[in-house]
């Protein structure tokens, strides 16, 4: 044993050597250090703008594209002077939606204008998530802006074009009712059926400012409407309707604009193409439609009966129809089935019930 001053404690290392301590210290400090440089470096990499924040919504970092976008001096919009980039106009609404998730946690998510570095405003998708601890602390928020003005404006340029095009199709509905009515007072006889001619057009009209692509500004207000209640405006114009040739049976759930331009827009087409060749150009030709509610699912069953016979599927399917089984699709989360038996058209159409309605049940 060694006694005396001589002696080494346990924390002694030989002569020459750091204390173990001490190197994993510099080994962690070391190790920070690499991944700080690797997170610069993927940041810097990525096409976004990419942010951080304290948890008090402090700004401290930005990459390399937020600069090269913006072309302010590096650590100019540290801190609050962020919102100073955005048009003037959305200031107040991001400090809001800000502000927000800083209390709650939730994620923050708003497309405003953000100002580029030629001086034009460019929409802006603004993102961001809080990074927690093992306690479920919020010890930083991490966010991305992605440059969207190109989508953004061909959505617009689309509205716009839509929009027009509604408005034409309407003025040849007005054109052909006022042509009905004009020719009527020459001979009035007619004007009972006339009128009922005019009726019908007009109901065409509604039905198809129904069918027609929406934004979320452009939607027809349906107040408290039902599935059943929207497929008798879309069938309305058609006699057979009157007639009771088109039968609506089955579950019945609510609908809001959410849900109408996708079911309307297949149900026009359905109905259309039934007037031309199906059911509906027959005098004898009827339709079946029967709603059923399956679990979180809502299957809707057409039926023809009583047409023409069907030799086959068509050779070529039109633009119409992929359009309406595309909007059940991405709209609805559901799908679309034909089938093409002798007696008549079948289809079964499967949507999720939740996204009819924006105040349905999630699940």
């Amino acid at each position: 044993m060694i006694d005396g001053p001589d002696r080494p404690t346990p924390d002694a290392a030989p002569a020459g050597l750091a204390p173990p301590w001490l190197a994993s210290a510099a080994s962690t400090s070391e190790a920070l250090s690499r991944s700080q440089a690797q997170l610069q470096v993927l940041t810097d990499a990525m096409p976004q703008m990419v942010w951080s924040t304290r948890p008090d919504g402090f700004h401290d970092y930005y990459n390399a594209r937020w600069y090269e976008f913006t072309g302010v001096p590096v650590g100019s919009t540290d801190g609050e002077a962020w919102n100073g980039m955005f048009h003037p106009d959305d200031q107040p609404r991001a400090w809001a939606l800000w502000r927000h998730s800083l209390a709650t946690g939730e994620p923050y998510e708003i497309e405003y204008r953000l100002r580029h570095h030629s001086g034009d405003y460019r929409w802006t998708l603004g993102r961001a998530l809080p990074v927690r601890d093992r306690d479920g602390t919020i010890v930083r928020w991490i966010g991305t802006c992605t440059d969207i003005d190109a989508a953004k404006r061909a959505a617009e340029d689309n509205e716009l074009l839509s929009r027009e095009l509604s408005h034409r199709i309407k003025n040849i509905f007005a054109v052909i009712s006022g042509l009905i009515g004009l020719s009527s007072r020459h001979d009035p006889s007619v004007r009972p059926f006339a009128k009922g001619l005019q009726e019908r057009i007009a109901a065409l009209g509604r039905a198809h400012e129904f069918a027609r692509p929406h934004s979320e500004g452009s939607r027809p207000a349906l107040g408290g409407s039902t599935l059943h209640g929207l497929l008798g405006e879309l069938f309305t114009p058609y006699p057979a309707f009157d007639e009771g040739r088109i039968a609506i049976a089955g579950d019945d759930v609510p609908i809001d604009d959410r849900g109408a331009t996708p079911i309307a827009l297949v149900f026009h087409e359905l109905a259309t193409n039934a007037a031309k060749y199906g059911a509906l150009s027959s005098p004898e030709g009827r339709i079946v439609i029967d709603v059923t509610r399956q679990g979180v699912g809502l299957v809707i069953r057409w039926r023809e009966l009583g047409g023409p016979p069907v030799a086959g599927p068509p050779v070529h399917t039109g633009f119409g129809t992929r359009l309406a089984e595309m909007s059940i699709e991405n709209q609805l989360g559901g799908s679309v089935r034909r089938t093409w038996s002798p007696e008549g058209l079948q289809v079964e159409i499967e949507v999720l019930a939740g996204r009819l309605n924006r105040d349905a049940p999630k699940t």
